[in-house]
């Protein structure tokens, strides 16, 4: 016997297949054996090892699928080495696993499983026949059960296990749910359920969803990183768990995160879940309670920071890069905020690196108020803008808002800064405080005598815009947007904390103190408000209308760095999604609903400007680069296996 792997068996030209012989159990389990005629006439037996579906029938001219250049396709941003974006949706695929995946073993594979969705012909071609109940129905039909099943479940925590669940089990109906039901399962399968998710995540867990990385592997990474089954990934999402959410640090559980952010970029931006790989660093934590719990994962000793921490950081920075090459996306999320800062100036010109707390959550606001200025007026620069909050948000906000005033003015970058102004823990930040204040705080010290509060702030600055990031519930109060209020006709507010109870102020505060007037966007979703016989609809500037458009984006021109040009790029793209009906409804982001249109848009301008500034790899650059970005995008509808 010939043992080969994948990539020269498809190099192998001068071989043709006459045949996939029938398994018996034991061959079923080990692996596909293809008999097969080699170059002098006589046959053999060759061994194929293929990790994902593949498709071995002939094209209509006769050539084999698997003959086909794979970089002559792309889908969903990942190179189609197996054939299955070469077909067609109708087009049978053979669904290979490390073996063809059939009986039992196939109604466990969640990446083809189809549940009661397996027509006759398969259940007689899998050996499925006796393992399922005799009904065939549709993908349609098991989406209104599993939706009208969750929807019983009163308690949003039973909701987030039941699509766990159903992603474990059956990926396709997963994504096809969320996609399908985008506005009504997102707050359920990110923020604000995942908060709780990772708080009670030991006890919830069922097995594992992403790779874990310990102090006990430091040495061993790349070692590590091999061990996950698929090999062509493209966008890793990492965290250490040290600033989940609102919610501090929940150490190793905070992998809710990483997963719910790349069942995102599947969902929303079209990226195959099979190129996408969530992360945990776990370095301890210094969360008492964890410690304490019998349930808690992860390592129970006190986080490792300084030389011991870098080192290990470093080393898993490297381990990627060698592992899946350049042009992988590496995503920071809910690191405290010295390591943020930190991570990305040390990695940003080395590595194709993106932190979301900082880059997506600037970028998204930044959506946001390009579009406010179309009810409020003005230009950028005419605004004042007052942060409560001076963390990795607030402080990347501001500086994606003075690189756009810096663009559309041509004025310098340490200028447009002047015009916004920061409240931390010890109130305005100012000239008089500037020894005291961390690197990343001293570009928004300005001359200003010292004030306290966040209500004396806003009567000293009279801001246009409010922008709470704070992590702080209820910081917004009656007197503070009262006072907004009192001085512009429109106040913009912006209570961007997640998860809902960690945010600065309602909805419904909001449209009540400000007597119907404030134009009021939230991280987390709020339900519509009535007032004075008005129904208001809250915007939610929520991160999801960046990352998954932009990580796309990334992804289809072979981008090997981001460039802040790509954030205002994406910006603008989102802002030019929002329609004079949403505005009308007092709206400043576009509606869920569209989200993988808008994502496209997003990638198509990103793309665009990665091509305008020399950092795309993928040539030639496509002529209308929106059909390009949808014709990329995965899509969760059933195969037909031969």
């Amino acid at each position: 016997m010939i043992s080969l792997n994948r990539s020269s068996f498809l190099n192998n030209n001068s071989t043709s297949l006459s045949g996939i012989s029938r398994f018996s159990n034991t061959q079923r389990k080990a692996s596909a054996v293809v008999v097969a005629v080699s170059s002098n006439g006589r046959p053999g037996e060759r061994k194929i090892r293929a990790v994902m579906e593949s498709t071995l029938k002939e094209t209509r001219e006769g050539a084999s699928v698997l003959d086909l250049d794979p970089k002559s396709t792309v889908g969903g941003g990942v190179e189609d080495t197996h054939g299955e974006d070469t077909a067609s949706e109708d087009h049978p695929i053979t669904p290979w696993t490390y073996s063809v995946a059939s009986g039992y073993t196939l109604l466990r594979d969640p990446h083809h499983n189809k549940g009661l969705a397996f027509s006759e012909k398969e259940r007689d071609a899998h050996y499925l026949r006796g393992l399922l109940p005799p009904a065939v129905v549709s993908q349609e039909l098991q989406e209104r059960k599993i939706m009208n099943n969750i929807r019983q479940y009163n308690v949003p925590l039973q909701r987030y296990v039941a699509m766990m669940d159903l992603q474990e089990r059956n990926a396709r109906l997963f994504y096809k749910l969320l996609i399908d039901h985008v506005e009504e399962l997102l707050p359920v399968v990110y923020t604000p359920t995942v908060g709780e998710a990772c708080q009670k995540y030991g006890s919830i867990f069922r097995r594992p969803q992403g790779l874990y990385v310990s102090l006990k592997e430091k040495g061993r990474i790349l070692e590590v990183l091999k061990n996950w089954p698929e090999k062509s990934i493209q966008v890793i999402v990492v965290t250490d768990g040290e600033r989940i959410l609102g919610l501090g640090d929940l150490g190793c559980q905070g992998m809710g995160i990483p997963v719910g952010k790349l069942a995102l970029y599947t969902a929303l931006g079209g990226v195959r879940p099979s190129s996408c790989l969530p992360v945990t660093i776990d370095v301890g934590t210094n969360n008492e309670q964890l410690l304490k719990d019998e349930f808690y994962i992860g390592l129970r000793q006190k986080r490792a920071t300084g030389q011991e921490y870098a080192e290990l950081l470093h080393e898993f920075m490297c381990a990627v890069k060698q592992n899946y090459g350049e042009k992988v996306l590496i995503q920071f999320e809910d690191f405290a905020n010295h390591n943020a800062f930190e991570l990305l100036a040390k990695y940003r010109t080395t590595h194709l690196v993106f932190n979301d707390d900082i880059q997506g959550t600037a970028s998204v606001v930044l959506a946001g108020l390009v579009a406010a200025l179309k009810l409020v007026g003005g230009t950028l620069a005419e605004h004042t803008f007052l942060f409560l909050g001076a963390g990795e948000a607030g402080t990347g906000i501001a500086e994606l808002i003075a690189l756009e005033m810096s663009r559309q003015t041509k004025a310098p970058l340490e200028e447009s800064r002047k015009k916004i102004w920061l409240v931390d823990s010890k109130g305005l930040i100012v000239n008089s405080r500037k020894e005291s204040l961390q690197q990343f705080k001293k570009p928004w010290a300005h001359e200003h005598e010292p004030v306290k509060t966040l209500l004396d702030a806003v009567n000293a600055i009279k801001p246009t815009v409010l922008i709470g990031s704070s992590g702080a519930g209820q910081t917004f109060t009656k007197e503070v947007v009262e006072a907004m209020a009192s001085f512009n006709e429109k106040p913009v507010v912006l209570a961007l904390s997640n998860p809902t109870s960690q945010s600065e102020c309602t909805a419904e505060q909001a449209y009540t103190w400000s007597k119907g007037r404030a134009i009021f966007a939230s991280g987390s979703p709020f339900d519509p408000v009535e007032y004075d016989g008005k129904v208001f609809v809250p915007g939610q500037a929520n991160n999801a209308y960046i990352f998954p458009g932009l990580g796309l984006g990334l992804i289809i021109s072979g981008a090997i760095r981001v460039h802040d040009d790509m954030l205002l790029a994406a910006s603008e793209a989102l802002a030019a999604q929002v329609t004079q009906e949403n505005f009308n409804k007092g709206l400043i982001y576009p509606p869920f609903s569209n989200i993988r249109k808008i994502s496209a848009h997003i990638a198509a301008s990103v793309a665009a400007k990665a091509y305008e500034l020399g950092l795309a790899t993928r040539l030639p650059q496509p002529e209308n680069l929106v059909e390009y970005a949808e014709s990329c995008m995965y899509s969760p509808a059933y195969r037909n296996y031969r």
